[in-house]
């Protein structure tokens, strides 16, 4: 039978102080994994969430100046607290706690031990990929323990009463993440240890039974005096019309949408021209308001996905973030478009399950660069979420425009509570906290975390990452930022919906976003080509007698290539040749151009046309990457057809790094007049 703990928690004043008398069995902190009304609750004093990580320590916080420092650093795979003897300690925070998530991407077989209240044995002794592999109990259910395209996750609770300490023996891997949660002081909790009781493991194999075979259902069930209202709503271009309103101290339990009638062609506009507001008793602004296809945690258009919250699937679009209201609840739908749109709204509604005033209420709203960081060397953080009061932050979805492809990625999140100047949840990348890895652009969907567009990093990108039992509870303000490495008129662009529960009286300080900043700006930029080019990338390789031909993107270097590609040979040792086809349309005599890549690391190149050597040999050395001066090889007669350019290596400069590369943006045939 589960525990309803939240009925038996009292905070007794001493001395100024909030003491938690409560009690949390292990079934307790199992439950709370698929409990989506647990974040609604408004948290007590001494109640956080934090995270260490592998970080580059090198980043740091400068009080004196007020002035952040190597804030963009990135060798993140071996930051430590410390090195004792032959180990390096990964975490050490003091209890109650519970250790809610362990990610890595790199996890080898150096041991990895978690060290519980002072013990001198250790609770958990594995191979840190033995977190991971699902071979050792309890860490064996899929839902929970599992490879997500690359990434390592881990969800299986680990509780301590005092303290926790987390060390690493030689050959661990690189990267991890330990996400705990510090239970007010008074809270007790059991101690961890791997021989659960049969108890336990059936608790635990119901939530993994729920989360691998039920997403897309309400994990809480049917509720005692619940109640659906079902309304098909049609709204004219520029209208708003009114979804619900509903009276007394109720919560909202699910919301799920249709959208009807719209063509498939115009279905991802009409998902963002479309917006959700829902207003909480009676206030002046919405704590809700998203557009629509946003707020169901992808963008844009209808991409199908499950996890616990959120969803898109054939069926329709579904919400079971748990929604209290004191008063009343104003639920409209805004059509920001020109065209009438159709949805069919289920909204289920039900009697609180505990006193109103212990419930904060839910807010999520969208944004683009809203409340960007002003501190001296915070220019590579982008706001996620800014908000004062209590409340609990629970996830966001971030959605990327990223149109000139390259990983976009390498940006850490950074948690600050309560005023914080340095962060107390500081992560390794952006795909690492969305539960992936390595910037892998496969799709995936858990729980948890999901990736439901991806475009091979080019284009769109669609990720989320939902905090359930790993909520960040805040008692006066919270900040979210993940780090943007690449600018907005490169173009790559951020926007997000980001979703958490505020006291009333909290401040909110995000409003309606335009049409004009929803929609219209993720455009295809013009690429860059050079007219009459024979794009390097684009021709056919006859022969290469060493190392490696491939498609090399460019736009992250200093230069214009044309087509933002070249034709990139790596791996080759002098006196490797390679043989490209060249394209002849007619007889003609023709002044044979190319452009070449310089850098630190190419070779020096002797070039042949139909095995006649053309000219002396050119250095392709440069301190930096560029793109070269276009060449002439001289006047060519040619006859109509295919004719072999060879390239033959054959050094490098004395200052090169001994790669040998090379590297052909295009060829040019002049016609001769």
């Amino acid at each position: 039978m589960r525990r309803a703990w939240w009925v038996i928690a009292v905070c007794i004043a001493i001395g100024g102080s909030a003491v938690a008398d409560m009690e949390l069995s292990y079934i307790d902190l199992i439950e709370r994994l698929t409990d989506l009304e647990k974040p609604a609750v408004l948290p007590m004093e001494g109640e956080n969430c934090a995270q260490w990580s592998s970080y580059d320590r090198a980043s740091r916080y400068d009080a004196g100046s007020g002035t952040y420092i190597a804030w963009d650093a990135n060798v993140d795979g071996d930051g430590i607290i410390r090195t004792e003897g032959d180990t390096v300690v990964m975490a050490e925070m003091d209890g109650p706690g519970c250790i809610w998530r362990i990610w890595s991407a790199l996890a080898e077989d150096g041991h990895v031990k978690i060290y519980l209240d002072g013990a001198g044995e250790p609770a958990v002794d594995l191979p840190f990929r033995g977190y991971f592999d699902c071979t050792n109990a309890p860490f064996v259910y899929p839902s929970l323990v599992h490879m997500t395209a690359r990434g390592l996750n881990c969800y299986v609770p680990i509780p301590y009463q005092k303290s926790c300490k987390v060390v690493a023996e030689k050959g661990w891997g690189r990267y991890y993440h330990f996400t705990y949660e510090t239970f007010p002081e008074g809270t007790r909790v059991p101690t961890f240890t791997r021989d659960l009781s049969p108890e336990e493991t059936a608790a635990l194999q119901r939530v993994d039974r729920f989360l691998t075979e039920n997403l897309g259902s309400d994990p809480a069930g049917k509720r005692a005096g619940e109640r659906t209202e079902s309304k098909k709503v049609e709204v004219p271009g520029g209208a708003r019309v009114t979804v619900a309103e509903l009276e007394g101290q109720r919560a909202i339990t699910q919301i799920r949408v249709r959208l009807r009638g719209t063509p498939d062609k115009d279905v991802a506009d009409a998902l963002r021209e479309l917006a959700l507001s829902i207003t909480w008793d009676g206030a002046t602004t919405p704590a809700v308001w998203v557009p629509l296809g946003d707020f169901f945690g992808t963008t844009p258009g209808i991409n199908l996905y499950r996890s616990l919250p959120l969803g898109m699937t054939e069926d329709g679009f579904y919400s079971f973030w748990y929604m209290p209201f004191g008063k009343s609840a104003l639920l409209e739908l805004i059509n920001d478009g020109n065209a009438e749109r159709s949805v069919e709204f289920s909204i289920t509604h039900a009697p609180l399950s505990r006193p109103v005033d212990q419930l904060g209420r839910f807010h999520a709203k969208w944004h683009r660069d809203a409340f960007l960081p002003e501190e001296p060397g915070r220019a590579i953080d982008w706001t996620m979420l800014t908000t004062t009061g209590r409340g609990r932050y629970c996830g966001v979805m971030l959605h990327v425009w990223n149109p000139r492809g390259r990983w976009w990625g390498e940006g850490d999140e950074k948690f600050f509570v309560d005023g914080e100047k340095f962060p107390s949840t500081f992560g390794t990348g952006s795909e690492d906290y969305f539960g992936y890895a390595w910037c892998t652009p496969a799709l995936f969907q858990n729980a948890f975390h999901n990736q439901t567009i991806s475009m091979g990093n080019r284009g769109h990108i669609s990720v989320n990452r939902w905090h359930i039992a790993d909520n960040v509870p805040f008692q006066k303000s919270f900040e979210g930022a993940i780090e943007k490495y690449f600018p907005n008129d490169r173009p790559t662009l951020y926007d997000c919906t980001v979703y958490w529960y505020l006291a009333p009286g909290g401040t909110d300080p995000y409003e309606p976003a335009p049409l004009s900043r929803r929609t219209g700006y993720y455009v295809q930029p013009e690429i860059f080509r050079v007219e009459g080019a024979l794009e390097g990338e684009k021709l056919k390789v006859d022969k290469v007698t060493g190392g490696r031909m491939r498609t090399q993107e460019m736009l992250a270097f200093d230069g214009q290539w044309s087509g933002d590609e070249q034709l990139w040979w790596t791996g080759a040792e002098p006196g490797d040749r390679l043989v490209i086809q060249v394209p002849v349309r007619q007889v003609a005599k023709y002044d044979l151009k190319l452009r070449l890549t310089k850098a630190p690391d190419y070779g020096i190149v002797q070039f042949s046309l139909d095995g006649n050597k053309l000219g002396d040999p050119i250095d392709l050395y440069n301190p930096s990457v560029l793109a070269g001066d276009e060449l002439s090889l001289g006047t060519q007669q040619l006859s109509r057809g295919r004719h072999n350019l060879a390239v033959e290596i054959v050094g490098a400069n004395e200052k090169a790094t001994k790669r040998y590369m090379f590297g052909l943006d295009y060829i040019k045939l002049e016609p001769v007049r």
